[in-house]
C-alpha cells in the first residue's frame, strides 16, 4: 500500500540540514510525497533538492514558502515577486514537480477520492494582537517593530507587480478559491499552504506579533468549505498535529538546526500522513 508523506521548512542551505534532508525516503516505490515550502532562499537550491526528491519518490508536491520568494544578492536568480514565483514553477516543471500551477492530483488509496490541492496564497497581516486590532497596516507593522519582531520578508519578499503583500494575497486567493470549487464534490481534499489556513496554530508563538506574516483571516472556515481531511502547512516550525472543526491540521515543518537539536526527539524531516 503507497503512502503519502509531507515535510516542509528543510532550509538546506542551513549547515546540518542537508545530511537530514538526504535521509528522506520513500517506504514503497509508489509513496508520494508533499513539500510544504521554505527548501531553500536559492533558486538552484530549490530545484536541486526538488529534484533529488522526485528521483527518490513517484510524485512530489511543492508549494512555495517565504523563503523560496526571497530575491537575495547571492542568488543567480535575480527576478522579483510573481516573475521569481513563474520562474521556479517552470524549473519545478523541467523535474517533474507538481506546483499549485499544476492540475490537482488525486490520491485513490484512501477508501475514497482526496484531491491534493498545492496553494499558493501568501498572508495580508489581518492575524494581529489585541493591541494592534483595528490599526493601519502600517501602524501595526510599527507596533511590532517596537517589540522587537520584524519578518525578513520585509526586506526580501517583494510583491512586484503588485503593490503590496495584501494584494498580492488578495489575487492569489481569489485565484485558489476558484480552482477549489471546482474540484467534484464527492471528493474531500488535503489542502496544502506554506501559511497555516486557520490561525489556531499560531497559539505557542512566543512573540505573538509574528502572527501577522503567518496567514489571512480569508481562510478562516477553507477547511470546512473544501471539504479538507487534512490541512498541511509548515512556516512556524512548531510541529505538531492540531485539530479544528473535527479537521486534522498537520504542521511538518523540519525547522533550523538550532530548533530540532533541541527536541528531544531530534530532527524529524518526513511526516507520514496516509
Amino acid at each position: 500500500m503507497p503512502h503519502l508523506f509531507a515535510t516542509s521548512d528543510l532550509h538546506v542551505t542551513h549547515d546540518g540540514n542537508a545530511p537530514v534532508v538526504d535521509t528522506i525516503r520513500p517506504e514503497t516505490p509508489e509513496d508520494w510525497l508533499i513539500v510544504a515550502g521554505d527548501v531553500a532562499e536559492r533558486v538552484p537550491a530549490i530545484i536541486d533538492t526538488l529534484a533529488m526528491l522526485r528521483e527518490r519518490f513517484a510524485k512530489v508536491v511543492w508549494v512555495p514558502g517565504n523563503h523560496e520568494l526571497w530575491t537575495t544578492k547571492d542568488d543567480p536568480v535575480q527576478a522579483r515577486g510573481q516573475a521569481r514565483y513563474e520562474e521556479i514553477v517552470r524549473r519545478c516543471r523541467t523535474v517533474d514537480v507538481l506546483t499549485p500551477e499544476d492540475e490537482y492530483a488525486v490520491w485513490e488509496h484512501a477508501g475514497h477520492p482526496l484531491t491534493i490541492a498545492p496553494l499558493f496564497l501568501l498572508y495580508d497581516y489581518t492575524w494581529r494582537t489585541p493591541q494592534a486590532e483595528g490599526l493601519p497596516v502600517a501602524e501595526a507593522l510599527e507596533q511590532a517593530k517596537d517589540a522587537g519582531v520584524v519578518c525578513t520578508d520585509e526586506f526580501f519578499l517583494h510583491p512586484d507587480p503588485y503593490p503590496s503583500r495584501s494584494e498580492w494575497c488578495a489575487r492569489r486567493l481569489k485565484i485558489s478559491g476558484e480552482r477549489l470549487s471546482a474540484v467534484p464534490a464527492d471528493h474531500r481534499t488535503i489542502l496544502v499552504s506554506h501559511w497555516p489556513l486557520h490561525r489556531h496554530p499560531t497559539a505557542p508563538l512566543y512573540w505573538p506579533e509574528f502572527a501577522m506574516w503567518c496567514g489571512t483571516e480569508e481562510t478562516a472556515d477553507w477547511h470546512l468549505r473544501y471539504r479538507a481531511e487534512i490541512a498541511v502547512y509548515g512556516h512556524l516550525h512548531i510541529p505538531r498535529t492540531t485539530h479544528q472543526d473535527g479537521v486534522r491540521f498537520e504542521e511538518v515543518s523540519l525547522g533550523y538546526p538550532r530548533e530540532w537539536r533541541r527536541r528531544t526527539r531530534g530532527a524529524v524531516p518526513l511526516r507520514r500522513l496516509l
